[in-house]
């Protein structure tokens, strides 16, 4: 059963092909779950003739109900011609407490001051937060004399599902392995998951852990067009994004004049965006970076003389200024935020930092076309799973370093707790899968709390280590972040060319020992020489097997494998390389033809290729000189590479890395 057979059967009517959504989008500012909650009532099924009758009925929709700013007029006209009209707007609701009523503004239509029954906004409380909630609204108008306002507001439903059913949403998690859950969550979030490594999927998705934890300090910064804040502006009605120049105390918490409460009393989430950009504007609110501080650690602020607690999770994203190498060595990863926030008391706060810069380009050809999740039906359950806690189910599992500072562990077990919740909310998980989802965890503190070394001095008064201990084995890890790594690896890279021949003559040869190697996604600074080279010095017979050199790029895999055992040797050596694959028979003829064309020019290398089908399972190299390495992924352990021109494709250690474990042991 394929994927989409496999969504259809178990979700009908709770999703919808991704790429309507943009379908009946055009150019209308419509946020998606708008767009889909539409969809959703004419869509939600795999038939074209009824899913064309949708799409239809859904532009007829937009058509006939959206405001666009620019007929506003137009559209008031129609109101007032025929006594009342159906639109579909965002509005927000304030108390004119001199009138002791309440009053709706119009984002779109233009109306301020336009009277709305105490029912309908007792009956939904958001209306009153300030950040607007789209709504399909019965608009009418009166012709009678001696009345202030002529405009009503007959009906009004928020644009939201009505209810979910958390335990069915669990009990059919079950039929789902992880990889196909992980696809249908990135369908669901509108990205294609072919084009992204198993890690980019959870820097992907850890931007719900905000949607499905309380109060969880989330920051992101990269490059532009990554999509940072298309989540939190798209994703879910609980959520609200505002531009974080425009960020104030009373905007945010309370505005102690009009003795009302701030954003974070009435949304689930909070994202401030283009975080970096009020760094060029006025000087930042020393008191407001004060309340914020104090809310991030204690979920509470202050209204006058009274402490009011409050569940909104905020979330950070921005732009970065210069690129991760320039920012290790230079300055920090937190350089491009407002200088007020770039305090050690505040950071500290921060339960994750995702690695925006690890993220791509969003183009049109990573977008999904298949079947996801209605983004309201997914962000309702979200929101029911906001009330669970799973980060216990780390207890009796492992132990978090004892130099962990409470705020260390806090971090990490609520983005283990939210990532459960995400991609494991029936919580059935291996002990494999559970360290996958604690290493990405610390290691999104990690990223925090290296920076604060060197922001603030008094952290580096009491340094603490991001390790674990496994329970069951003892076996201790000591997760890294992958700047981290890239980063050391591309200096020693850098060093190792700056060596003189005369200098490398005088080093005593390399001790090897039998280990591990551990490659993570998006992992760079790795190349066939790095992995490989000191291990096959001096043999003359080397075996490899891997049963998926298949594919033009696989073929080209070999090609620069056996262009790194070339340069190994002495040009006089004679190299024989016995290759070990498969293919299946019909596809056999062109695989023989691939081999051939590479024998011939691998002549003058010095190295004697020899080839032969037989279906193995393992792949591993093996030579003549007492070394065996077994390759996780055989030589496949690249990322596509992206573009025409692209000096990765020159340049092993400029590639990107899919996760894998490579074994050394001498034989």
């Amino acid at each position: 059963m394929t994927l989409k057979e496999k969504i259809l059967e178990n979700f009908e009517g709770k999703v919808v092909r991704k790429d309507l959504t943009a379908l009946v989008k055009g150019n209308n500012p419509v946020p998606a779950y708008v767009l889909e909650y539409l969809l959703g009532q004419y869509c939600a099924i795999d038939d074209e003739e009824i899913i064309n009758a949708g799409i239809e009925k859904v532009q007829t929709v937009i058509r006939n109900n959206y405001v666009h700013r620019s007929d506003s007029e137009i559209v008031k006209a129609k109101i007032r011609e025929t006594g009342s009209h159906k639109i579909i707007d965002k509005i927000n609701v304030t108390l004119n407490d001199k009138a002791n009523i309440y009053e709706a503004e119009f984002a779109n239509l233009g109306l301020k001051g336009v009277p709305i029954p105490d029912a309908m906004v007792n009956n939904n409380q958001k209306l009153l937060s300030g950040g607007g909630v789209w709504s399909i609204l019965t608009m009418g108008y009166s012709h009678a004399d001696n009345i202030n306002m002529r405009w009503v507001v007959i009906d009004l439903k928020p644009i939201q599902v009505a209810n979910v059913n958390l335990d069915e949403y669990i009990d059919l998690r079950k039929n789902f392995t992880t990889e196909e859950w992980l696809d249908l969550l990135m369908h669901s979030i509108g990205l294609d998951p072919e084009y992204f490594s198993k890690r980019d999927k959870f820097i992907q998705l850890s931007r719900l852990i905000t949607h499905v934890e309380n109060n969880y300090n989330f920051i992101e910064l990269g490059p532009k067009g990554t999509g940072k804040s298309h989540i939190f502006s798209e994703l879910s009605p609980h959520g609200v994004l505002v531009s974080g120049g425009d960020v104030s105390k009373a905007r945010l918490f309370v505005n102690n004049t009009g003795n009302k409460i701030g954003l974070v009393g009435y949304w689930d989430v909070v994202a401030l965006d283009e975080f970096e950009q009020e760094k060029g504007s006025s000087r930042t609110d020393g008191d407001l970076v004060k309340i914020m501080q104090n809310y991030m650690a204690n979920q509470s602020f202050n209204r006058g003389k009274e402490t009011y607690q409050a569940t909104a999770s905020l979330a950070f994203v921005g732009n970065t200024k210069h690129n991760v190498p320039y920012m290790l060595k230079n300055s920090h990863l937190f350089e491009s935020i407002p200088e007020g926030y770039i305090k050690g008391a505040f950071l500290d706060r921060m339960h994750m930092y995702i690695p925006g810069w690890e993220v791509r380009i969003l183009k049109s050809s990573v977008f999904s076309k298949e079947y996801g999740f209605i983004v309201d039906y997914l962000a309702e359950l979200l929101r029911e799973l906001r009330k669970a806690d799973y980060a216990n189910l780390l207890d009796g599992k492992i132990s978090l370093d004892g130099s962990l500072t409470t705020r260390d562990k806090t971090a990490i077990r609520k983005s283990f707790s939210g990532l459960m919740k995400i991609i494991y909310p029936h919580k059935e998980i291996t002990d494999e899968e559970l360290l996958e989802l604690l290493d990405f965890s610390v290691e999104g503190r990690k990223r925090v709390k290296d920076q604060l070394y060197i922001i603030d001095e008094t952290f580096k008064a009491e340094p603490v280590e991001f390790k674990y201990t496994v329970l069951a084995t003892g076996k201790e890890y000591n997760p890294e972040t992958l700047e981290n790594l890239n980063y050391n690896a591309a200096v020693k890279v850098q060093e190792e060319e700056e060596e003189t021949e005369e200098v490398k003559k005088e080093k005593p040869s390399t001790n090897l020992e039998p280990h591990q190697v551990i490659l993570k996604d998006n992992q760079t600074g790795i190349s066939y020489k790095k992995l490989f080279a000191e291990y096959v010095k001096g043999a003359t017979y080397i075996t490899l097997q891997d049963p998926y050199i298949r594919l033009p790029y696989q073929f080209k895999n070999l090609m620069e494998f056996c262009l790194m055992l070339g340069n190994n040797k002495n040009p006089d050596e004679v190299l024989n390389l016995e290759v070990v694959t498969w293919n299946e028979q019909e596809y056999q003829i062109d695989s023989v033809a691939n081999f051939e064309e590479l024998q011939a020019s691998l002549v003058d290398l010095g190295i004697h290729l020899n080839f032969r089908f037989e279906q193995h399972h393992d792949r591993f190299i093996a030579a003549n000189n007492g070394w065996k390495i077994s390759l996780g992924r055989g030589l496949d352990i690249f990322e596509k590479i992206e573009g025409r021109f692209n000096v990765a494709d020159l340049d092993q250690t400029r590639r990107k890395c899919k996760s894998c474990e490579l074994t050394y042991l001498k034989i």
